[in-house]
């Protein structure tokens, strides 16, 4: 074996028993360490070099435990035993191997986020390989820190049933709901969920610190929130659209100004599932009636959902003219259909009114009736 090779030398040793200092501990901390990364290491001196590691983790000063910890943190034959003692020290010590360490497992994590500091679960929560257990106990038992950190985190895919106990525990913290909402995917139940806590912010902030009244703040911020909803709307598959409208009515947000001002963008289907949730019907059903040709169906339907007469007139000419473009496949669709609803009803309720203000327009057409 050449003195190249080996864990510690003859000069080490005779150091070590000189000057046993903690600067000298980190440096044969910091030696030791880099001649286990080698590959050719002999068993016996892998061996040494383990036992090395034993004792170290076990030095009272937490410099040289930290230097160790930063030295095998991304090491992956380092022994489990030495790899979870440094986890579970100090957050000085423990950070590195939280971080980065492949040799702890996810029921490593799991107790270490369920006994340890909110320190350790935000280190944990920075790993790029988190397990969908490890983000579970994250976002249920790691502190407003740790979920922040997990959702600012997007090295790992995070499920819906995680994102949305995050929302439950944290919606309102904008440490956490202001990097959920910059992840590059999010469920667009997610989303809406989050729009609503969001906007129930600005309204209070409104009412403090503004000269509005509660009933005024309500109604531009629900203007806003259902504006933002339908933009989430406009691009999910019709599957999504039914989960964020039952959830939208299960929460009492489905509202008639929801529903027709979707109808008058374009989007039929958040429509024809809007009032499928309110009749409790199928959307199956609910499509038959809203597209029936004698226009029965669709005032049977309207009423039965006790949506506001004023507003039918609206619905009855939006779906009009999806029937005129439903074959037309020209780029622009929703634009030409809003523009072509909007001219509708301008015509039909001769309101001489701005095109481009659909709020004042649904606004004007219900007070009217």
């Amino acid at each position: 074996m050449s003195s190249e090779r080996m864990i510690l030398t003859a000069a080490d040793v005779a150091r070590l028993l000189q000057d046993p200092s903690e600067k000298n501990r980190v440096v044969t901390a910091t030696k030791v360490a880099t001649a286990f990364s080698q590959a050719d290491l002999l068993p016996r001196e892998r061996a040494l070099a383990e036992e090395i590691f034993r004792a170290m983790v076990r030095d009272t000063a937490i410099r040289v435990r930290a230097a160790l910890a930063e030295q095998l943190k991304s090491l992956p034959q380092v022994p489990h035993d030495v790899a979870l003692t440094l986890a579970k020290d100090v957050i000085e010590v423990a950070a590195p191997m939280l971080e980065f360490s492949s040799v702890l497992t996810d029921e490593d994590l799991i107790e270490i986020i369920s006994a340890a500091t909110e320190n350790h679960q935000v280190a944990i929560a920075k790993r790029a390989d988190l397990g969908a257990e490890v983000i579970d106990a994250i976002t249920a038992k790691g502190g407003e820190a740790a979920v922040a950190t997990l959702m600012a985190n997007d090295k790992v895919e995070i499920g819906e049933a995680a994102l949305g106990r995050a929302v439950d525990r944290f919606g309102k913290s904008e440490k956490v709901n202001a990097p959920m909402a910059r992840r590059s995917r999010l469920p667009i139940r997610i989303a809406e969920r989050l729009v609503s806590l969001v906007s129930d912010n600005l309204r209070d902030h409104l009412v403090a610190h503004h000269d509005l009244s509660p009933d005024l703040a309500t109604d531009l911020v629900l203007s806003t929130r259902e504006r933002v909803t339908l933009s989430l709307s406009a691009d999910a598959a019709q599957p999504d659209v039914v989960q964020l409208v039952r959830q939208l009515n299960k929460n009492g947000r489905l509202t008639p100004t929801i529903v027709l001002r979707a109808l008058c963008l374009g989007d039929v289907d958040f429509f024809e599932a809007g009032l499928a949730a309110m009749a409790n019907i199928s959307v199956v059903n609910a499509h038959k009636l809203i597209h029936d040709h004698g226009s029965l169906g669709l005032k049977a339907l309207y009423e039965h959902c006790k949506l506001p007469n004023g507003l039918y007139p609206i619905a009855r000419a939006a779906i009009d003219v999806a029937r005129e473009l439903r074959h037309d496949g020209n780029p622009g669709d929703r634009q030409r259909f809003t523009e072509r609803t909007i001219e509708r009803l301008l015509t039909q309720f001769e309101t001489g009114i701005d095109p481009a203000n659909l709020d004042y327009l649904i606004g004007k057409i219900g007070r009217a009736a």
